[in-house]
């Protein structure tokens, strides 16, 4: 039975004043998304690790030899996937992204590796999530540039020394503490990224604003960047939303009333904090008086899962001096009860509110 074709791009209505065309809309899209930087001088923030990045791409230009290895950690949304796709085109070589937890076996890390250009870059993610078989095998090559591929089976069995173009292996993490410390002591560069300032966030929404087609004013941006918890992505992804709520309930400028109409809309305060760290800090305020309270009990109480409250909800909370973790479970201090509108319960000694 022949196909019949459903929908074309001919069929899809052409908006207002924009042509229907592939091209066009595959234009627009690709310049929407394209947020991240594409050279690490257009980088906004992390300026020490940029610069120190920086000398070691331009020595390795200059001696016209491989870039070191190179291992990024911190938080997500920080820019870590940025670096790594910066430094490519800086030094003007082909760039391969695997997963860490793709790689399950080292036949799946061989197209990788076989396939790497002269200095090119291979960029894993999640590098910590490697199985010890595949991290293993990556000792060599990145040491000698070289792989040792067993032939058949038994006592037939043989061992080929495989040599490899020289590449440099640029590895993100959000844990680093769970890379063994072989594969850690490998990479001559380690940077760890830190939190952004909310200057330097404002920047940030006011050039990805730009990129948007979006016009903002300097309130707004601010407004926008003093709620996204100092990271990139969570500004990135909250600017879009007062974008979209512009353009549906107001006429597609960006100030201050539409940004504070866009966040309450999404139930974020002016720390950043959404429904659920507030659920988290009334929680352990009204059931456990304050605490201290260990965080299996908020997470049954708050039926929620464990796992999203030490990995979501909890690390911002901390940053933000509003919870501290003492040897006896969580507990709130002075500063999370300002925030909530409430007051300490009587008798309990409360850890200070932090200037």
């Amino acid at each position: 039975m022949p196909r019949e074709t459903i929908i074309t791009a001919a069929d899809v209505p052409e908006p207002d004043g924009l042509p229907a065309t592939v091209e066009t809309w595959a234009k627009l899209r690709e310049d929407e998304f394209a947020l991240r930087p594409r050279h690490m001088s257009e980088m906004v923030g992390q300026r020490k690790v940029a610069e120190r990045l920086a000398i070691a791409v331009d020595a390795a230009r200059k001696r016209k030899e491989p870039l070191g290895h190179i291992l990024l950690d911190g938080p997500p949304g920080l820019g870590k996937t940025t670096f790594a796709t910066c430094i490519p085109r800086d030094l003007g070589v082909t760039l391969q992204i695997a997963s860490g937890a793709a790689l399950a076996a080292p036949k799946d890390l061989m197209p990788y590796l076989t396939n790497a250009q002269e200095s090119s870059i291979l960029f894993i993610d999640e590098i910590h999530r490697l199985p010890k078989a595949v991290e293993e095998f990556l000792y060599p090559a990145m040491e000698d540039f070289r792989i040792d591929v067993v032939l058949g089976e038994g006592a037939g069995a043989r061992t080929v020394n495989y040599a490899l173009r020289p590449f440099t292996l640029i590895g993100a993490t959000t844990r680093s503490g769970l890379l063994s410390a072989p594969l850690r002591d490998r990479f001559q560069i380690r940077e760890h990224l830190e939190f952004y300032s909310v200057e330097e966030l404002t920047e940030i929404v006011r050039r990805n604003a730009a990129k948007l087609r979006a016009e903002i004013e300097d309130a707004a941006a601010v407004k926008v960047a003093s709620c996204s918890r100092g990271t990139p992505r969570v500004a990135n992804n909250r600017l879009r939303w007062v974008r979209d709520y512009s353009t549906s309930r107001g006429t597609g400028h960006l100030d201050l009333p539409i940004a504070e109409a866009a966040l309450h809309k999404l139930e974020i305060d002016e720390l950043g904090l959404d429904s659920q760290d507030r659920k988290y800090l009334a929680t352990i305020a009204r059931v456990f008086h304050g605490g201290p309270a260990g965080v299996e009990a908020i997470a049954h109480t708050m039926n929620a899962a464990l796992d999203t409250l030490v990995d979501e909800v909890e690390p911002f909370l901390l940053r933000s001096e509003l919870v501290v973790r003492t040897p006896r479970g969580r507990k709130l201090t002075a500063r999370a009860y300002e925030h909530l509108g409430t007051t300490p319960p009587p008798g309990e000694p409360q850890l200070p509110l932090f200037k």
